[in-house]
């Protein structure tokens, strides 16, 4: 893929547990081109969660290489990594992780403070993202005072503060139920349409199949990868018996 915006090679991970080793990785390889939307699956232990970490530059590999936007970001220092995050992935996770001593506003501020951005842009820009949502009622509401949808649109306005190139997304739906869950995938859809990057680790196979590609791990490695196409069928790209090492 010559667009590639996130690239694993023979990325390994490993680890250690007293004296246990744990491999979550094993040579995981994988290719993600700039405004794909991508659909992660798999069994619980099938590595999904480090390969996320991978992704989002929430850790770094025991060996192997990983690049975002072709630049190698492997062995970066946790500081370097914190920027990188900051500028160029936005995070949307099954918990929401709001802040809940803080309003929907400030917890969409949040990550611009981290950024550098003056306040005055701040508060306008969370104040655009949260109407984006369909929050603009809700500026001033602590998380405790919403409910699951809404603390997952905040969230999501969340994730946009920073302009992210990559919308990374864990089981956005996996708190919510069937009706909301549609939504906020709805809403991924969109943010995919207008140019955006999504990588979405999700159980629901309905979901995954809206993606562009499907990835599915085992054992820390891909053992198969589905194109989707309108209608929401899929089909087999791997050749039988090969993995993706």
């Amino acid at each position: 893929m010559k667009n590639a915006i996130i690239r694993l090679d023979n990325v390994c991970k490993i680890y250690k547990i007293g004296t246990v080793e744990v491999h979550a990785l094993r040579g995981l390889t994988l290719q993600i081109e700039k405004g794909e939307f991508v659909a992660i699956q798999g069994p619980s232990g099938s590595g999904k969660s480090t390969a996320v970490n991978m992704v989002g530059c929430l850790d770094i590999p025991t060996s192997g290489n990983i690049f975002l936007d072709s630049k190698n970001i492997s062995q970066m220092t946790e500081s370097h990594l914190a920027q990188i995050r900051g500028q160029k992935i936005g995070f949307i996770f099954q918990q929401f992780n709001l802040i809940n001593v803080l309003t929907a506003l400030e917890n969409v501020m949040l990550p611009m403070t981290f950024q550098g951005v003056p306040e005055e842009k701040r508060i306008e820009r969370a104040k655009q993202l949260l109407e984006l949502v369909d929050l603009g009622d809700r500026l001033h509401h602590r998380p405790t005072e919403m409910s699951g949808g809404q603390q997952q649109r905040v969230a999501i306005a969340r994730a946009l503060s920073n302009d992210p190139e990559v919308i990374l997304a864990d089981e956005p739906t996996g708190n919510l139920d069937s009706k909301t869950g549609v939504s906020v995938m709805e809403f991924l859809e969109k943010l995919h349409k207008k140019g955006k990057t999504i990588v979405m680790v999700t159980h629901d196979n309905q979901l995954a199949k809206r993606a562009d590609r499907i990835l599915f791990l085992k054992d820390g490695v891909v053992v198969d990868e589905q194109v989707c196409r309108k209608g929401n069928t899929c089909k087999s790209i791997m050749k039988k018996g090969k993995t993706k090492r």
